[in-house]
């Protein structure tokens, strides 16, 4: 018997619910404008909070909140450099230090260079 009650309906496309006697949350209309031109308004809530920017809804750019304050400006980090990360580790002195001992070693002829099989070729 259930199965002819449901023949011939689509459940998953048409729904049966009304809006009849449901009281939808208090909104409110807000103006964005794009840098191309464009203006559109999005439905809020009354009670949210609303951002001071929003994609356009044409042309996907960064459209601005119209009579209202711009976005607030992010503080960037500089960018560390690899001699800043060094800096953290080591004391100039030390890195003096570091120096010498490596080119003493260079000097003295201690450190053994393997040269690579083609690269002897081309110096021969």
């Amino acid at each position: 018997m259930s199965e002819r009650a449901l023949r011939g309906t689509r459940l998953v496309v048409t729904s049966y619910e009304t809006d009849r006697g449901i009281d939808l949350a208090p909104r409110q209309a807000v103006e964005y404008a794009c840098r191309n031109g464009h203006r559109f308004e999005m439905p809020f809530s009354v009670e949210a909070e609303i951002p001071p920017e929003w994609e356009c809804k044409v042309c996907g750019a960064q459209a601005l909140l119209v009579d209202g304050e711009g976005p607030e400006e992010k503080k960037g980090k500089p960018a560390r450099t690899h001699w800043d990360m060094l800096m953290e580790r080591r004391t100039r002195e030390e890195l003096e230090e570091v120096l010498a001992e490596r080119l003493a070693v260079l000097r003295s002829g201690a450190m053994n260079i393997a040269i690579h099989p083609r690269d002897s070729r081309k110096t021969a």
